[in-house]
C-alpha cells in the first residue's frame, strides 16, 4: 500500500520527468510523441512504466466485452492520462478519475502538452475515497 508521501514523492517525479519533455520539445506535437519520450525519461528517472496497460472491466459482476486501456501506469500505482489538445475539458478529469475507480489506483496526472507552459497542462486527480480522506483530515482554519 502507498503512503501519501509515497504519491507525493512519486508525482514530484512524474511532473519533473513531463517537464523536460516539454522543455526539449514544446507544445505542438501528436501525443503520441510526447509519450514516448515520456516513457524515456521516465524510465531514465528509474520508474517502472507499463504502457496502454488492458484491464478488463466488469460491471455488477458481468465481465463485459472490451477493456480499458491506460495510457500509463507507472510504479504499478499510479495513471497517466496524456493529452496533447487545446484545452482540458472537465470530461478529460472525469476520465481520469474513472480510471483511478476502475483500477483502484490512488492517484494519477492528466497531462496536456500542447500549452505555452506545462504547469498550465497539468491537473492531478485522486482517487474519490482519497480525496474524502484528505479533506477530512485537512486543518481547519480559525479567523
Amino acid at each position: 500500500m502507498q503512503t501519501d508521501v509515497d504519491i507525493e514523492s512519486l508525482s514530484n517525479q512524474i511532473i519533473g520527468c513531463a517537464i523536460e519533455v516539454h522543455r526539449v520539445l514544446g507544445p505542438g506535437l501528436l501525443e503520441s510523441v510526447y509519450r514516448e519520450c515520456l516513457i524515456i525519461e521516465l524510465r531514465l528517472a528509474g520508474l517502472r512504466v507499463e504502457v496502454e496497460r488492458r484491464l478488463p472491466i466488469d460491471y455488477k459482476g458481468h465481465p463485459i466485452e472490451g477493456t480499458l486501456v491506460l495510457d500509463l501506469l507507472v510504479e504499478g500505482c499510479f495513471v497517466l492520462e496524456l493529452k496533447a489538445v487545446e484545452k482540458i475539458h472537465p470530461v478529460h478529469t472525469a476520465q481520469a478519475v474513472t480510471y483511478l475507480k476502475l483500477t483502484g489506483c490512488l492517484a494519477g496526472l492528466l497531462l496536456n502538452f500542447n500549452v505555452p507552459a506545462l504547469k498550465d497542462g497539468l491537473r492531478r486527480v485522486d482517487h474519490p475515497e482519497r480525496y474524502v480522506r484528505k479533506q477530512l483530515t485537512k486543518p481547519k482554519r480559525s479567523f
